[in-house]
């Protein structure tokens, strides 16, 4: 096990501890968890830089994107086909069903409350998450579904610490990710009409923007990051079930707050640092609470810096003004 020094002649209780692999290792673990949540915040981030909504149903559509993964695999598990062109399918079909649930979404409950109190949307959106978990227990099950190994598994050594292929993955797409999307809002139409949009959607409108197709796409584009990371996230923790996007959701919420949310390096930046916060709180708040907390309580992690955060710099590491962050 990486961060322990084997000796074949000990008992388990006789492993001495080398920190420097299990810091290395708690990293890793934190940059593969950080990427994540990175990936969910972006999808946070985008919607609100445009409209000013937080959509806490966003979490359920990884959700979703996950489950409609899993059922594509289990389907052509006896194919034949290559793990990563089963796992290339399913990350196309749940991009496509959670792109028209997020505009379904967008067009029945959030466009109708869009002039209306912030407080409204605020409730639709949790009306909206529970209402996706419990079609999605309806339709899969309540149980929990284990996601096949579909990429080799082969640890790779770093330093005494390991790392896998997906993990690898998880780190970069998350990269490429974020450099698409700075590219996209900078350097395309739809950049320049969703940065218009943000900055005042009448006058946009009377400039020859339409305000309700950018909006419409924003959703989409967030649909995919929701899907991608949904299917990384079962291909790394390898189980599927209903109310899997409940909690990644939350923290990615959380990540976007933390590194100012409208704003897309902040959200990758967020996302990385509490995976890294959260990671590496889990693994020594037994040494620091002289085992009174163990490596479960790592939730506690999060929304202590979202506290922190709201309470000491509300907008962010890296928050700035809504128009300028879309």
């Amino acid at each position: 096990m990486a961060g322990f020094l084997h000796d074949h002649a000990a008992t388990p209780a006789a492993f001495t501890p080398i920190p420097v692999d299990i810091f290395i290792q708690q990293i890793i673990n934190g940059l593969v968890l950080g990427s994540m949540y990175a990936l969910v915040a972006l999808g946070y981030t985008m919607v609100y830089g445009i409209i000013n909504l937080i959509n806490f149903a966003h979490g359920e559509v990884l959700m979703v994107g996950a489950l409609v993964s899993w059922t594509v695999v289990t389907l052509l598990a006896d194919s034949g086909l290559p793990g990563w062109v089963q796992l290339l399918i399913s990350l196309i079909a749940s991009v496509g069903v959670c792109m028209a649930l997020n505009v379904a979404i967008e067009r029945l409950a959030y466009r109708p409350l869009r002039n209306a109190p912030r407080l409204a949307p605020l409730i639709t959106a949790m009306g909206v998450s529970l209402l996706l978990q419990t079609l999605a227990m309806i339709i899969w099950k309540p149980d929990y579904k284990p996601y096949p190994i579909l990429l080799p598994d082969e640890p790779y050594e770093v330093m005494g610490a390991t790392i896998n292929l997906v993990q690898i993955l998880i780190i970069v797409v998350t990269a490429v990710v974020l450099g698409a999307l700075v590219f996209l809002i900078n350097g395309t139409r739809l950049g320049r009409a969703m940065r218009a949009t943000a900055e005042n959607p009448r006058v946009a409108q009377l400039m020859g923007v339409q305000p309700d197709k950018v909006i419409a796409a924003t959703f989409m584009i967030g649909a995919a990051l929701a899907a991608l990371a949904g299917v990384m996230w079962a291909a790394n923790y390898g189980s599927v079930q209903h109310t899997m996007g409940f909690l990644p959701g939350l923290k990615a919420f959380t990540a976007a707050v933390f590194g100012g949310i409208g704003n897309l390096a902040g959200a990758v930046v967020g996302g990385v640092l509490l995976g890294l916060i959260e990671s590496l709180g889990a693994g020594y708040i037994g040494d620091l609470t002289g085992g009174v907390l163990g490596s479960h309580y790592q939730d506690i992690f999060a929304f202590t810096v979202l506290i922190l955060v709201l309470t000491l710099r509300p907008q962010g590491l890296l928050g700035e003004r809504v128009a300028d962050r879309a």
